[in-house]
């Protein structure tokens, strides 16, 4: 029996409608909130679905264990491995020097424009609306923050992990994404997070915060 971790992003579209376009065969988040699309399966009636959904010149993205299929009449433009990685054990929130502060919509516009600088993956205006996000300020500034993205019935990821240039090196990356992770565990909530295979650095630091990895998982960009 396949489970909804195999297809994060269609469990996740099912479970926020408020957040999503499309319908029972293909879903994509709404544009200003996210660039995740998947179709329910790869059945030909759902990967149409999920062309209809891409207008001209847009480009999804694509995250879920099985190979991923492009529906004919659209391209893939980019491809790449990742890393599902699951909470195994409970997470400790590690304590920093500067306080850890919850972010909201007052925040929003420096939250894109961090991750527009460090390029976490795909964050848009309203992409902290998915979930819970967290921050650290040093000097008035965003320096880092890390926050809740795909979310279903018994599990909420871990996403929009970065840290700006000029704070790097103080911890700020691990000890958001351990508060995150206790707080969704907190909620008595499996805490998964994705990363790129390659990434060796952020799978070491995900490992010691007590992740595992669960899986391969194939990601794309497709496009009309």
């Amino acid at each position: 029996m396949n489970s909804p971790l195999d297809r994060p992003v269609w469990a996740s579209l099912r479970h926020a409608p408020q957040l999503a376009e499309g319908g029972d065969l293909a879903r994509r988040y709404r544009r200003d909130v996210n660039l995740f699309a998947s179709a329910r399966d790869d059945d030909s009636a759902s990967l149409a679905a999920l062309a209809d959904l891409v207008g001209a010149g847009e480009s999804v993205y694509l995250a879920q264990v099985p190979p991923v299929q492009v529906p004919p009449c659209l391209k893939m433009v980019r491809s790449a491995q990742g890393v599902q990685m699951l909470a195994r054990q409970p997470v400790t929130p590690e304590r920093g020097e500067e306080a850890v502060l919850a972010l909201g919509d007052a925040d929003a516009p420096e939250m894109l424009a961090l991750a527009q600088l460090t390029e976490p993956g795909p964050f848009l205006p309203r992409t902290h609306t998915m979930g819970r996000f967290f921050g650290v300020r040093i000097g008035g500034r965003l320096a880092a923050m890390a926050g809740e993205r795909m979310r279903f019935a018994g599990a909420t990821e871990v996403s929009g992990v970065c840290t700006h240039p000029d704070f790097r090196g103080r911890g700020l990356a691990r000890q958001l994404s351990s508060v995150v992770a206790h707080a969704i565990q907190q909620r008595g909530e499996q805490a998964f997070l994705h990363a790129w295979a390659s990434n060796h650095a952020a799978i070491a630091l995900y490992e010691r915060l007590g992740f595992e990895t669960r899986t391969e998982l194939h990601v794309a960009v497709l496009a009309r």
